[in-house]
């Protein structure tokens, strides 16, 4: 899998509102009504992600959930990072 340049990955974060790239790993913190709902949204992630076979660092804090998906193998941000953030960004709305 193809690493992708700093600018190739700043130019795929205007399809992922709210993400961000911070030390070369990109980013985001959902915000949910209750820990329950978080949960349930982690759990939803954790199902696209073992499908993927792709898995992403996740930090639970009652009602916020921060996603950072970096491709380890691979050394850096690849299309499977980004298409794990889109998958988690419909399954937040």
């Amino acid at each position: 899998m193809q690493v992708f340049t700093r600018e190739e990955a700043r130019s795929r974060l205007g399809a992922l509102p709210g993400w961000e790239i911070e030390e070369g790993i990109l980013v985001k913190t959902f915000k949910f009504k209750d820990f329950r709902a978080a949960l349930h949204f982690v759990n939803r992630v954790g199902e696209v992600a073992e499908e993927a076979g792709h898995h992403p660092d996740i930090d639970i804090r009652y009602n916020r959930v921060r996603l950072a998906l970096t491709t380890h193998d691979a050394g850096g941000l690849t299309e499977k990072d980004f298409g794990l953030a889109g998958e988690a960004q419909k399954l937040a709305e």
